[in-house]
């Protein structure tokens, strides 16, 4: 065993190494070459499914893509109007260097990356915390009151006390998959009815601790920012975001992340049947297909989409990337497709409100030195106030720079959802005055404010699964869908991806590995296999699937 080994998000539910299938020599697979040129549908063109039809491309099939809104889904990089490279990242915006799937794309693309300025980084610079009207300035953790060691240091023996925390982390650094099934799976029963705010009381350490304690720690986290929002969550959700480290050694894509779908659409690839040279987008004219609304059987036995303006395609295999609500509320969905307790999972998953705030100002001045305190004139903030967290974007001393005044979840976010992009800023900026007296951001903004609220957009209704005590069943039937060969053959043929069918939801590497579990079952529908010296998911599932629980 290994120390040094990194952390990388490997399972625990499927300790499936995505990133070794994709760097393999022999490919993710074949198909029949009677196959090749068939068309396959991809419905969303964000994550799940540029990565999906890529890959799907490079085994001889055609993809088509069908969008409804904007190219990129919720990797969205919206421009400051007047600029070419000013950006706000409205929805995914950090990304863990434990996202080996996700990276695999982004460095094979050339794209650079950063360290994201989080709370008490290096990147940040400093961070100033306010709660309950008291503010204190830290550039680590080190400065921070005693408190704060002690929320810190009890949550730590939590998280052993409850999971024999540890051994798991050893276990998924040494990618030793039948150890860490065995300490993960009991965990499963024990802690999928129970929520995140359950394990914090119940444990030893955070006992012995106040009321305040925990209000401390719902409002500033173990490492990004205030968890309470995700108090009522089920505790198995947390606890891959512990274990798998998406919450530590995150960065941000220089130019947006949304470029990394724009260049895999445009990317070249070695393909099976395809001319040398041959992109996603040369496949789609240039351009995807609009919204679709219909899916149906056709006489054929195979798939058939209708889009917004009544036109029908027939495809012999369809892969549904968008949130799952939006079956039952924007795309007639034939009921026959899907089992019915695949369709109460898909009806039962809870999405989580969130509401972002950014403004262009005209340089990076919250570095400026108040000559006072010594002190920069802001630091990256957390706070009890609706803005709850406050980021800076520096993109060079003499260049425009952008602050997301405000990032806030559930609660927090519904509080801001009847309003307008001034009045946002305006609730943002009164807040900010308080914790930062004198300093003047007005006179720095440029431009207009970017906004978003995901729940009020029809093509998401939320920002992301958060699933609730109980729904570990429901994620179960979802994730393992791609498992098609026992199904009736009226169900086959249709699969489902995106972060909010995997067990990492609100991360992009579970969007990346259920696109990639869909391209095992589409390329494995159609006749087609993975190399033996290289299996996929589904050749592993039955040694190392999900644990299952009686219904």
């Amino acid at each position: 065993m290994s120390q040094s080994r990194p952390v990388t998000a490997f399972g625990p539910d499927f300790p499936f190494a995505y990133d070794d299938w994709l760097a393999h020599p022999a490919g993710l697979g074949s198909i029949p070459e009677k196959c090749h040129g068939q068309a396959v549908a991809v419905i969303g063109a964000g994550a799940a499914g540029i990565i999906a039809g890529h890959e799907l491309m490079k085994m001889g099939l055609r993809p088509v893509i069908y969008e409804s809104g904007k190219f990129g889904g919720r990797l969205r990089s919206e421009l400051f109007e007047g600029t070419e490279d000013v950006i706000a990242e409205l929805g995914g915006m950090r990304f863990p260097v434990s996202s080996r799937a996700f990276y695999h794309y982004v460095d094979a693309l050339g794209l650079t990356t950063r360290p994201f300025p989080n709370p008490l980084t290096a990147a940040a610079g400093s961070t100033v915390i306010d709660l309950e009207g008291e503010t204190h300035f830290a550039r680590g953790l080190g400065d921070l009151p005693q408190l704060y060691h002690e929320v810190a240091f009890a949550y730590r023996a939590a998280l052993e006390e409850h999971a024999d925390f540890s051994a798991l982390t050893q276990a998924v650094r040494d990618r030793d998959a039948h150890r860490l099934k065995a300490i993960w799976d009991p965990l499963v029963e024990k802690w999928d009815e129970r929520t995140f705010y359950d394990f914090v009381v119940s444990s030893q350490a955070f006992r012995n601790l106040s009321f305040r304690h925990r209000e401390v720690f719902g409002q500033v986290g173990f490492g990004t920012g205030g968890w309470d929002s995700d108090f009522p969550n089920s505790m198995l959700e947390i606890l891959r975001v512990n274990l798998l480290e998406l919450d530590d050694h995150q960065r941000y894509v220089v130019g947006g992340v949304e470029n990394v779908l724009h260049r895999l659409w445009r990317q070249p690839a070695a393909c099976a049947h395809w001319p040398q040279g041959t992109t996603l987008a040369q496949l789609n004219g240039g351009a995807t297909l609009g919204r679709a609304v219909k899916i149906g059987r056709n006489a054929g036995g195979g798939l058939t989409i209708t889009d917004l303006w009544g036109v029908s395609r027939d495809y012999a295999a369809v892969l549904v990337t968008c949130q799952s609500h939006l079956l039952t509320t924007s795309v007639a969905v034939d009921e026959a497709l899907f089992d019915q307790k695949l369709w109460m999972a898909l009806d039962r998953t809870r999405y989580m409100q969130a509401a972002k705030t950014f403004v262009m100002v005209d340089r990076p001045f919250w570095n400026d030195i108040d000559p006072a305190t010594g002190r920069p004139l802001l630091s990256m903030t957390l706070t009890d106030r609706h803005t709850r967290g406050t980021y800076f974007f520096d993109n060079g001393p003499d260049r425009p720079a952008v602050i997301c005044l405000s990032y806030s979840w559930m609660t927090d976010a519904l509080k801001v959802l009847p309003y307008g992009p001034e009045k946002r800023v305006e609730l943002a900026l009164s807040a900010l005055e308080r914790v930062y007296p004198g300093v003047d951001i007005r006179q720095h903004i440029r431009g207009n404010p970017i906004c978003v609220s995901w729940e009020s957009d029809e093509n998401f209704l939320g920002a992301f699964k958060g699933a609730l005590p109980g729904h570990y069943r429901y994620n179960h039937r979802m994730y393992g869908h791609f498992m098609q060969a026992t199904m009736p053959s009226e169900q086959r043929g249709i699969f489902l991806a995106g972060d909010g069918i995997s067990w990492t939801p609100a991360w992009v590497e579970g969007a990346v590995q259920t696109a990639l579990n869909a391209v095992w079952g589409i390329m494995t529908h159609l006749g087609g296999a993975s190399s033996a010296d290289n299996p996929g998911p589904g050749d592993l599932w039955a040694d190392l699937g999900p644990v299952a629980l009686p219904d």
